[in-house]
């Protein structure tokens, strides 16, 4: 009898002591988010938006991954390799390679990882969803500025991004399309500066040394934007060439605020980072996601640049 009663009293305190601990702490959801870099202000844009998102979720560990450069693709699915052999909840990348992470993207799904696309997206039919713009409509866009802005007749040129890139490639395809409607306007160079300042200032002393009544650029991204307006400068030709950047940094809003740019066509990439995220989340607790979350577009010239300044 009093050895049944110590018995008891004893699973008691365990009891009382279980009580008094609380409730166990769940494990963290664990999320890797797969940028292409982080040497440019679009993309810490992206990072910074991605963070917040996560502030708002306290279940959830964040961590945000890049290669050094936008080129390193074979980096960048060494990082997703890492990150499917961690066995994180969720994993959303921004490919810088298509056909290149697709692949590894076939193993995370093995892995029974949602994968969630950002920016650029894939033909890859497991992904729980695709967050970004329609890069051929920005591109048209583009177009569209570039007709009206030369009044329908001239020269123009195209910097891209790296070649084979999806994003670029659509952005390319869009102006093209649209510049193709207008018979007196000729597109005399396609060519590709990896999405880099400086390669983007090269290949624009190149096309100006080759067509010096060259009359319209249109850049694929920012920072080719920045390198191709240095070398205009160069050649004393400011304001003489339209040019059209893509991504909107501030920077390249400062110069179009003073007329050195003519427009860039506009993304919102903290909204790309907040929407990834709080669509893995969904994704990593097995939740419905969204099939496509547009974050938008924009034509900025010098009458609604100070809106986006802010």
């Amino acid at each position: 009898m009093c050895r049944w009663t110590r018995r008891t009293w004893f699973a008691g305190v365990l009891l009382f002591a279980g009580a008094c601990s609380g409730p166990r702490k769940s494990r963290q959801l664990e999320i890797a988010f797969v940028i292409k870099a982080l040497d440019s202000e679009f993309w810490l844009r992206v990072k910074n938006g991605a963070e917040a998102a996560a502030r708002t979720a306290p279940e959830v560990k964040l961590t945000v991954l890049a290669p050094e450069r936008e080129i390193n693709i074979d980096q960048q699915v060494t990082i997703l390799e890492d990150q499917i052999v961690k066995r994180v909840a969720a994993l959303a990348v921004a490919p810088a390679g298509v056909w290149e992470v697709i692949p590894v993207l076939d193993k995370a799904k093995a892995a029974g990882i949602p994968v969630l696309i950002a920016d650029t997206d894939v033909p890859w039919a497991s992904k729980r969803g695709f967050i970004g713009i329609d890069n051929r409509l920005g591109g048209k866009l583009a177009g569209a500025y570039v007709v009206n802005a030369i009044a329908g007749h001239g020269k123009v040129a195209v910097i891209g991004g790296i070649p084979g890139v999806a994003t670029h490639e659509a952005r390319i395809a869009g102006f093209l399309e649209e510049i193709g409607k207008v018979p007196g306007i000729e597109c005399v160079a396609v060519q590709p500066a990896n999405s880099e300042r400086a390669t983007g200032m090269a290949v624009m002393e190149n096309v100006l040394t080759l067509h010096r009544d060259l009359r319209a650029v249109f850049a694929t991204n920012d920072q080719m934007a920045l390198g191709a307006l240095e070398a205009i400068a160069a050649k004393r030709r400011t304001g003489q060439i339209v040019l059209v950047g893509f991504d909107a940094g501030r920077e390249t809003l400062r110069a179009v605020q003073s007329g050195a740019l003519s427009a860039v066509i506009a993304q919102h990439p903290e909204r790309i980072g907040w929407e990834t995220v709080r669509a893995a989340i969904q994704a990593a607790k097995r939740n419905p996601v969204a099939a496509w979350v547009d974050t938008g577009t924009a034509v900025v010239t010098r009458d609604n640049v100070a809106r986006f300044l802010q």
